[in-house]
């Protein structure tokens, strides 16, 4: 190993292993033998914040993957998951004078004699490129710059990473751990393809022809004689986080319902029909218009999902909406959502129990109390893991259910879902049947989404505003 990667190991475990002892001391007060401590949700609170401070520290590596963990309520816990999804907002910007000249080098020219009130001042600071205001020909654009050398940081750090999560998993072959090990997989698959902004921008123009005769969305046009693949130009599409919403639909500018509508629409096309969608679905690249209308911004992460798997994925729903636990498994395995090792019978009873909060009138609040009790008892033991495209499948229905749930406290997935797939049976049948869409009737494809959606995170927060309960406090 290089001596500048062993440099970079040190300081990786220097910064994370004090916090994975302190969660090895949940379970045993001497890390290998002892009771277990008692931990109040103060501790967690501070020990969250502590990881969010040591992640922002290591970099834009760890970020990244920070926000991509910030939607797994199946790999972690509350407060943890609120935490680490303020990352999104906490990444230092670049200095000025070294962003300009990575403009001026991608661009061979003075960035001044080729756009006009070029801003230095940052309109966002992601953890991969870093975006300004300006103007082209008259028109407002928004100019995105490559970090400088996050190519090689990102390089290194997913190596060293992986070392990281093997050696664990070689001694303690956890399902946890193999979780984080498919998320790093995927996430390697896919940064590097995220970091290439010529291919964000044709997957951009890709979106906006798939979408042109949707008046409810809108994509921005990009310029491509400025876009390079380290700088991305595009139209500048004012709007407000869609999570900051509450002032619009105070004044009725927009609908909760109809917001809702527009997003499970728009994605149920993505991920069905198409096989390509925008998989960083998190609320800095989802803006709402003065007009109502859904803005998507950032295609750097779009994922092409092969016919092969959303067959796979349609046969394990059709049998999940018919209540067939056994076909459900059977889809399960197929998908290669379950842990090596796992009883086929242990796989049964958990899949009741998915379909049984599925299914369930969650109407009342005490109904809602028992089901989110029943999840937050038994989801970190659950032997389900997410292979391949379905990591992000799970991200884009974690935004839609926490969308649902923060404008309307009594918001139903499948009530809401219901007629959108009773519009869209056909188009979706057909692109995955190959037949005219007459199959098999979507009434219950709500229901699918409902289930997809419904994370244990946002069904306790919807019921206990401000208030955590024991079980979400515990780490496991």
């Amino acid at each position: 190993m290089p001596v500048r990667d062993l440099t970079r190991l040190w300081t990786i475990l220097r910064r994370l292993t004090p916090l994975v002892l302190s969660f090895i001391r949940d379970r045993r007060r001497w890390l290998w033998f002892g009771a277990p401590l008692q931990r109040s949700p103060a501790f967690h609170e501070r020990r969250a914040h502590a990881i969010v401070h040591q992640v922002a520290t290591l970099g834009p590596t760890f970020v990244k993957l920070a926000q991509i963990f910030a939607s797994r309520a199946d790999l972690i816990p509350e407060p943890y998951l609120h935490a680490l999804g303020t990352l999104t907002d906490r990444v230092p910007p670049v200095p000025w004078p070294t962003l300009r000249a990575a403009l001026a080098d991608a661009w061979q020219a003075d960035p001044d004699t080729i756009v006009t009130a070029l801003d230095p001042e940052p309109m966002a600071a992601g953890s991969l490129g870093q975006v300004h205001r300006a103007r082209y020909e008259g028109r407002d654009v928004v100019v995105k710059v490559l970090r400088p050398g996050v190519e090689a940081i990102v390089d290194r750090d997913v190596r060293l990473s992986r070392k990281i999560v093997n050696a664990v998993y070689a001694r303690w072959t956890h399902v946890h751990v193999l979780g984080f090990r498919v998320v790093l997989d995927e996430f390697d698959r896919h940064v590097r393809e995220e970091m290439d902004f010529e291919r964000e921008a044709m997957q951009c123009l890709r979106m906006r022809e798939r979408f042109a005769d949707e008046p409810r969305l809108r994509i921005p046009t990009v310029e491509t004689a400025l876009t390079r693949r380290t700088v991305l130009v595009l139209e500048f599409l004012e709007g407000t986080r869609i999570d900051r919403l509450d002032e619009q639909l105070a004044r009725g500018v927009v609908r909760a319902e109809t917001l809702t509508e527009t997003l499970i629409e728009t994605y149920a096309r993505m991920m069905l029909r198409d096989g390509v969608f925008h998989a960083d679905p998190h609320p800095g690249n989802l803006l709402v218009d003065r007009r109502g209308r859904l803005v998507l911004l950032d295609f750097g992460m779009v994922i092409d999902v092969p016919v092969a798997t959303r067959k796979a994925l349609l046969d394990t729903i059709l049998s999940a909406i018919r209540r067939d636990a056994e076909g459900t498994v059977r889809g399960m395995y197929a998908l290669g959502m379950v842990a090596p090792g796992t009883p086929p019978d242990t796989m049964r009873a958990l899949v009741a129990t998915l379909l049984d909060i599925a299914y369930s009138d969650t109407a009342t609040i005490e109904r809602a109390r028992v089901v989110a009790d029943r999840v937050l008892q038994e989801l970190f033991n659950w032997p389900i893991i997410l292979p391949g495209e379905l990591v992000y499948f799970a991200r884009t229905a974690a935004l839609i259910e926490g969308v649902g749930a923060r404008y309307d406290r009594h918001f139903n997935s499948i009530r809401v879902a219901s007629p959108i797939m009773l519009r869209l049976r056909k188009e979706l049948l057909a692109a995955l049947l190959g037949d005219s869409g007459k199959r098999e009737p979507l009434v219950t494809w709500a229901a699918t989404l409902g289930a997809l959606a419904g994370t244990a995170y946002t069904m306790v927060q919807r019921w206990w505003p401000g208030e955590r309960p024991k079980e979400a406090a515990q780490v496991n």
